[in-house]
């Protein structure tokens, strides 16, 4: 029997485990049986709780289809209200050890309840090495070809590969095609996160997600970072911006020091058990 909990970030879903004991050892295999919805739990994501020798918590990221994602923006904000609430750490401030590195969450606590997290998401990286994607330099408001149709794209590493297109109406663009098309695109030989996102003002813009391994969300918290830093390097929007989503908003700031800090909600929807 599987003790899990079950919470959301704006919608993003995550199954939330204790694997601190090693117990499952083969974690794709996992989510596959946990994450479809219908005949399972149902979630985006699979979030792993394990031992780290550098960091008070390790995070795992399990995508839906069994491949691992260096981290999750919507997630770790989850993870971290988790861990606080059950007694994991005793801090309203920590670090977690991910594939993407270190990330520091701080808990902003009024009253005794957890209202928003706000993360260190580090500093994101604009070279096509990083990302990765095939050529040299940066590939910002650059054409992208992909289901027969040519996008102006940004690409850039924001914990994870980030692909940026900005849209008059992203729920206009039919998504379950384009969004694998530029996903699984040849420039990109790891894959790509997409974000169609439409700038509002230069304070505000709005995000439609099509994630790596998962398909449309209904958030993505490193892609609406990703949105912010490249609005703000394209000269569309200021440092500080709100990345509106089908459920809600995530405040980004792109601090001058080359920081992006993100905040928004983490809400616990259940606990429960399965029979695996």
């Amino acid at each position: 029997m599987l003790n899990f909990n079950k919470s959301q970030g704006l919608g993003n879903d995550f199954i939330i485990i204790d694997n601190r004991d090693g117990y499952f050892s083969d974690l794709g295999a996992l989510a596959q049986k946990l994450c479809p919805r219908a005949i399972s739990v149902g979630a985006d994501t699979l979030l792993v709780i394990e031992n780290s020798e550098t960091c008070a918590l390790k995070m795992r990221t399990i995508n839906a289809d069994g491949s691992e994602a260096q981290m999750c923006g919507n997630g770790i904000r989850c993870f971290a209200k988790y861990a606080y609430e059950r007694g994991l750490v005793s801090t309203d401030k920590f670090s977690i050890e991910t594939k993407a590195g270190i990330i520091t969450p701080k808990l902003n606590i009024s009253n005794g309840l957890i209202e928003s997290v706000t993360i260190d998401m580090g500093a994101p990286l604009f070279e096509r090495s990083a990302v990765p994607m095939k050529g040299d330099g940066r590939f910002i408001d650059g054409e992208l070809v992909a289901d027969g149709k040519s996008y102006v794209a940004s690409s850039i590493f924001m914990s994870i590969p980030h692909t940026i297109v900005f849209a008059d109406d992203p729920y206009a663009i039919d998504i379950a095609s384009v969004g694998p098309a530029i996903e699984r695109h040849k420039l990109y030989p790891e894959g790509t996160n997409v974000n169609f996102v439409k700038i509002i003002d230069r304070n505000t813009m709005q995000s439609r997600p099509w994630e790596r391994g998962c398909g449309a969300t209904l958030a993505c918290g490193t892609g609406a970072c990703a949105a912010a830093v490249v609005g703000f390097v394209t000269g569309r929007t200021e440092r500080n911006v709100e990345v509106k989503m089908a459920l809600g908003s995530l405040f980004i700031d792109y601090r001058t020091d080359g920081r992006v800090y993100m905040t928004g909600p983490a809400v616990s929807v259940y606990d429960g058990k399965i029979d695996i």
